[in-house]
């Protein structure tokens, strides 16, 4: 195997979740343009077809299952439905999230336990499903954020601290997974990307953090994409329990 080939997925299965709009979309196809079938889910089942028509565009199988990673059951059912239509499963990406910004002494408790339901806790949820389905060789990638290691002048506490307690989940899962299972469990920790949720932001705010970026500048998906098909790929086949930063800088500063 050359180096090249190292980096490709033909006759693997991904599960990318979250997959009905921006990164998730242009993760499920980064994986599918380099060999991967690819299993989308998402609350909004009407957009996923979107996804679904660009991936079997690139000539590959593609299966799409509305699902609440925040229920476990949706989980298990996501899991369950993919090896029955695709054999098997052998990369996750944990993409699926939400974020809100709220001062801290005004954030409602439901919409604190929503942020981490769906960040963190379907977070794991896919993963135990993933866990108990996969076999030697498989790879767990979860997105994080370096919101989970430093601040940035937004009142986020949910969304901070579920990003913070991905760090530590996909140390300990690829602690327990990695020797015993052969599955690699890593984490992108993605700095400032224009996507459905930054969309969010006030006017001029992703502009005014740039000064923080060495890069001077937003993220391409593209950049992003691309370390996600080496941490899905035998290109990473010795890296596990690795949060890597795809921020142009941000955390050096």
């Amino acid at each position: 195997m050359n180096s090249l080939d190292r980096f490709r997925l033909d006759g693997r299965v991904a599960i990318v979740t979250g997959a009905s709009s921006g990164l998730g979309v242009a993760f499920a196809e980064g994986l599918a343009d380099v060999g991967a079938d690819v299993a989308i889910c998402a609350r909004r089942e009407s957009r996923l077809q979107d996804t679904r028509t660009r991936i079997e565009a690139l000539g590959r199988r593609c299966l799409a299952i509305a699902a609440d990673v925040a229920k476990v059951e949706d989980c298990n059912r996501v899991v369950e439905h993919t090896v029955a239509e695709l054999g098997h499963v052998d990369v996750l990406v944990n993409n699926a999230g939400i974020g809100t910004a709220a001062p801290a002494t005004r954030e409602p408790p439901e919409e604190f336990r929503r942020v981490i339901d769906i960040n963190l806790n379907g977070t794991y949820w896919m993963a135990q499903a993933c866990g108990r389905a996969m076999k030697d060789g498989g790879s767990i990638i979860n997105i994080g954020s370096v919101l989970g290691s430093t601040t940035a002048g937004l009142p986020q506490a949910a969304y901070a601290s579920s990003k913070a307690a991905i760090i530590g989940l996909t140390r300990d899962l690829a602690q327990q997974w990695t020797g015993r299972k052969g599955i690699r469990v890593n984490a992108l920790a993605p700095g400032f990307f224009h996507s459905e949720m930054t969309a969010q932001y006030p006017d001029g705010y992703i502009e005014q953090m740039l000064g923080r970026v060495p890069a001077g500048r937003v993220g391409d998906p593209a950049e992003l994409v691309a370390a996600l098909i080496f941490l899905a790929s035998d290109a990473a086949s010795y890296i596990t329990g690795v949060v890597l930063p795809v921020d142009g800088g941000l955390l050096t500063t």
